[in-house]
């Protein structure tokens, strides 16, 4: 009946802690317009098709990549150490929210003692007397009564910090994403830029021969020859700049996938013979609104860490109040271990205690100006983390503006200088006109190709940018938790 008595007790007071001092929190408004800038080519009215931007899949298309982003997700290192970090703070989680209830030990032990019986006027004789005392039960050792909403603010702070931390694994997925797109893209781009490049070599080796025959039959000079012969090792020096280039670009792939590529996946990479091979992302819709970008893991990480702040505050404030402890056992007595179980050997105890703060040299107060202070912080960082996002979408937003009428004017360029170089190397061959303006003409023609590769590829990377700082990916949502008042029995 004690026993029985003692549980209900404990468990009462465990439930008497039922409000905490956290303030009221407001999501701060955004700091930013509430339409995307536009250079007045596109609509910036709102749309809700937001469908696209749900599942990665639906946004990187082509096999070979979604193969690669697949396989990186399984086995990225930056990936599994976000992940065990989540874990971590997990864990930490609910570390903080145990302390919302009392730790019930069973308990069990004996002390004998050896006494002088001569000394204690115990017995005439000088044998020693043995004073032996057992004991078996439970018991709940200085658990705090939290009344004051001192440990559930703490337990809802490290419950906010958790989902920080799995908001990050989220930003962290999201990266990997875009990096491994992103990386993809380079090495096809360098693939594309060394094809042409040994094409070009290839061109230049055959008019520095025809310079140099032109030279020996006395119709040309040795000024042309050294002027081809420079053309063609610059081309060389080009080469050996974009074989390292692709070696790099393929090394980088090979880190963010996390594992050596399979040849089936080589295979394919190397079937992707310019950047025209790779699947076209498909238009992220326009006119989104802005409000979305709240949508973005790092603005939600800014955000629960600034609602953390807030909890600390409502830790802070209790610590201002009484707090109270209650150590408690029940169990069983006796001399003897042979009646430790018999009827009457029962034994209780409950030590409540008070402890009320009366000077701390201001200690306290420090501790809550500290922690208002920290929201502040959390509240400027929430803030700038959202500038910062919509300036990313603006750059991107203005990025697919102008690349497309930039790929379509670079396209045009590297047609007219290959009208140029076709008819300078005509006019060459019938002597109207110095090799010069054949060399000229050929430079200006590779430099204008490799400008389109660059721009190609600086577009389709703008896709990937522009999906990214939208925040795609938002069916990968952090795993659910129940928040320190729901967990458990409370």
């Amino acid at each position: 009946m004690r026993s029985s008595f003692l549980l209900h007790g404990i468990a009462l007071t465990a439930l008497l802690g039922g409000c905490t001092m956290i303030p009221h929190y407001h999501r701060p408004a955004a700091p930013v317009s509430t339409t995307w800038p536009s250079s007045g080519e596109r609509s910036t009215q709102a749309k809700d098709d937001t469908a696209l931007m749900q599942d990665w899949r639906d946004f990187y298309r082509d096999p070979v990549m979604q193969n690669l982003i697949a396989t990186a997700l399984e086995n990225n290192r930056d990936l599994r150490i976000a992940q065990q970090q989540t874990l971590a703070a997990s864990s930490q989680f609910d570390i903080e929210n145990a302390a919302l209830f009392p730790t019930l030990n069973g308990t069990a032990g004996a002390n004998i003692q050896k006494m002088n019986s001569h000394i204690w006027s115990l017995s005439r004789t000088d044998e020693p007397i043995y004073m032996r005392q057992y004991a078996v039960g439970f018991g709940v050792s200085a658990y705090e009564v939290d009344l004051w909403g001192r440990i559930r603010s703490a337990s809802r702070a490290s419950f906010d910090r958790y989902m920080a931390s799995a908001l990050n694994q989220q930003a962290m997925r999201l990266s990997i994403i875009s990096s491994v797109a992103t990386a993809m893209l380079n090495w096809v781009a360098n693939a594309q830029a060394l094809t042409l490049t040994q094409a070009v070599l290839a061109n230049r080796q055959r008019t520095y021969d025809l310079v140099r025959r032109t030279a020996d039959v006395g119709t040309g000079t040795q000024l042309d020859v050294a002027e081809a012969e420079s053309a063609l090792h610059d081309v060389e020096t080009n080469v050996e700049i974009y074989t390292r280039q692709k070696a790099e670009a393929f090394n980088q792939l090979t880190l963010l996938v996390g594992m050596p590529l399979p040849d089936a996946t080589v295979q394919s990479l190397n079937a992707k013979a310019s950047l025209e091979a790779v699947t076209v992302f498909p238009e992220v819709p326009e006119g989104l609104p802005s409000e979305m970008i709240a949508r973005r893991p790092d603005i939600r990480v800014a955000e629960a860490d600034l609602r953390a702040a807030n909890d600390d505050i409502g830790a802070a404030r209790a610590e201002f109040f009484p707090k109270i402890q209650i150590t408690a056992a029940n169990g069983t007595a006796s001399n003897n271990i042979t009646r430790l179980f018999q009827s009457g050997m029962g034994a209780w105890n409950v030590a409540p205690q008070i402890t009320v703060p009366l000077f701390d040299a201001g200690r306290l107060t420090a501790q809550l100006k500290q922690a208002h202070s920290r929201k502040r912080e959390e509240v400027a960082r929430y803030e700038k983390t959202v500038q910062q996002g919509f300036r990313e979408v603006a750059d991107a937003l203005i990025g697919r503006e102008t690349y497309t009428r930039q790929t379509s004017a670079q396209q045009k360029a590297v047609a007219a200088n290959q009208r140029q170089y076709d008819l300078a190397l005509q006019r060459y061959k019938a002597g109207y006109d110095p090799y010069l303006e054949t060399l000229v003409a050929q430079r200006a023609l590779y430099t204008a190709q490799l400008s389109a590769i660059t721009t190609q590829l600086q577009t389709l990377s703008n896709s990937v940018t522009l999906y990214k700082v939208l925040g795609g990916g938002w069916n990968d949502t952090p795993p659910k938790r129940k928040s320190s008042f729901k967990e458990h029995i409370l």
